[in-house]
């Protein structure tokens, strides 16, 4: 049976061909420090992000857990309704993909869209997925080209299905899913929101 995702790649990809879980803590692990911190389903820490300076910088790095820079993500300053390129290679001057303000969108709901594919050296085409959630908090789904949902992004609830606090998020993952983006898709929400 074919995939119903393709992984997008990256040059530190990391895919799995099952769902996988994460709880994210919008806190760093370095005291007074702002960013997050991704833990897998085993508790162990896999990716973070540490803003040393202040909050909501308009450059931000994505780490796997030795402090491996994985993903840049540059908030462009010069428009209005904000624009962010995440670059997967440090040495790369061409976005790996691009997220903006989806225009038309009404009540409590927002949607950002994504351009995917703008590395022209990563031989795949450009494809336009989209995220859509409530401007309330930081619950998101990612949904791709067509429509299928890729992740979701929620908030944690303990075993009793008490919520665990604003900042304690709960993502599921669907197969095939390259997981560096969609930890870096709710890097950019976090600096939207301003959590971190």
């Amino acid at each position: 049976m074919a995939k119903v995702h393709l992984c997008i790649p990256s040059s530190s990809s990391s895919c799995s061909t099952q769902r996988e879980t994460y709880t994210i803590w919008m806190k760093s692990l370095v005291l007074n420090s702002n960013g997050y911190t991704v833990y897998d389903s085993n508790g162990e820490v896999v990716f973070r992000i540490d803003n040393y300076d202040s909050k909501c910088r308009s450059e931000v790095y994505l780490m796997d857990l030795r402090g491996n820079i994985v993903c840049t993500i540059l908030r462009k300053k010069l428009l209005r309704f904000g624009l962010w390129d995440c670059y997967n290679d440090k040495d790369s001057r061409i976005p790996w993909f691009k997220v903006g303000k989806a225009f038309g969108f009404f009540n409590n709901d927002y949607i950002y869209d994504i351009l995917v594919g703008t590395n022209e050296a990563q031989s795949i085409s450009s494809s336009s997925h989209r995220m859509e959630g409530s401007v309330d908090n930081l619950e998101f789904k990612i949904f791709d080209g067509k429509g299928r949902i890729m992740a979701v992004v929620q908030r944690k609830l303990s075993s009793s299905g008490v919520a665990l606090g604003e900042d304690v998020l709960f993502v599921t993952i669907e197969p095939h899913i390259d997981h560096i983006f969609v930890m870096s898709l709710v890097a950019i929400l976090g600096l939207i929101r301003r959590k971190m």
